[in-house]
């Protein structure tokens, strides 16, 4: 979604509604595109659709509040006809090869002002539109940073795993798997918040949580936390997080705090390395 937004601008879906499908959707879990459908709203959108399949129907069977027997049969027939006719006309269409697409994070001030973890800190002066140059120097200014910097030699001094974007039981299991036998940076303060007390309490039983308080990482109640700076979860000035947050506006995490938005997988490679780094590289050495 950060390589969408990239793509289209901050503002690409202002005041639209964004219907997301194809292979790759189709491919994702129920979760993942309650992350997508999250995120797009960080490109100005009024609010996602996605066609329910069988995923989806799996997902919320049998739940605490889904309907039940005859409610239940008749809920599925009607909701499997939601979906765009073959012929729909929309306003704008954009269309994204996710096998071109490696793991990304933000540089600067939006969740736009983006590269792969791959690459370079874009020059200003190679856009095109004079707003845009200018909110990219002054984000620059802000973070600390200058053009020509490679993503992954940029030091972090802590690590958060929540939010509503990424706080799911799936987005905790991709983020142990990567800590797992691991153990967080010298000078690094992690901090991991649930989306829910259901997922902290399936965390707790499937043992995700213990992987995560091995590593290093403070294991927290649900709530907002340092998504928004709540409580005595705030960045000082200067601090410098990866975050598996949606926003990473000027002192989103507190005053004068420099935020570097990525999944939870590569919050979790970059509190092991200290820095921001491939989550690949990781993952090859078992």
């Amino acid at each position: 979604m950060i390589e969408v937004i990239r793509r289209i601008g901050a503002d690409g879906a202002a005041g639209h509604a964004v219907e997301f499908a194809g292979d790759a959707v189709a491919a994702m879990s129920v979760e993942a595109r309650m992350t997508i459908s999250n995120m797009i709203v960080e490109a100005g959108a009024r609010g996602a659709v996605i066609a329910p399949d069988a995923k989806v129907f799996a997902y919320i069977e049998g739940r605490p509040r889904s309907p039940k027997g005859e409610m239940w049969s008749a809920m599925v027939t009607r909701m499997s006809g939601l979906r765009s006719d073959v012929d729909a006309v929309f306003d704008r269409e954009f269309a994204l090869d996710v096998s071109e697409v490696a793991p990304m994070v933000t540089w600067g001030t939006s969740p736009d002002q983006a590269a792969s973890v791959t690459s370079l800190i874009p020059d200003p002066s190679t856009e095109t539109d004079p707003n845009r140059e200018r909110a990219a120097r002054r984000a620059l200014d802000y973070m600390g940073l200058g053009a020509g910097t490679p993503l992954d030699a940029i030091p972090i001094s802590h690590a958060f795993i929540g939010s509503c974007t990424n706080s799911r039981i799936e987005d905790l299991r991709d983020a142990a798997r990567i800590l797992a036998g691991r153990k967080i940076a010298p000078g690094v303060r992690a901090i991991v918040v649930p989306g829910s007390t259901k997922v902290r309490d399936q965390a707790e039983a499937e043992g995700v949580a213990a992987i995560f308080s091995a590593a290093g990482f403070e294991w927290r109640q649900s709530g907002c936390s340092m998504c928004l700076a709540m409580n005595d979860d705030v960045l000082a000035p200067g601090d410098r997080c990866a975050s598996s947050t949606n926003r990473n506006f000027e002192g989103r995490q507190g005053t004068g705090a420099r935020t570097h938005l990525m999944s939870p997988a590569m919050v979790a490679a970059a509190a092991v390395r200290g820095h921001i780094v491939d989550v690949r590289s990781l993952s090859k050495e078992g």
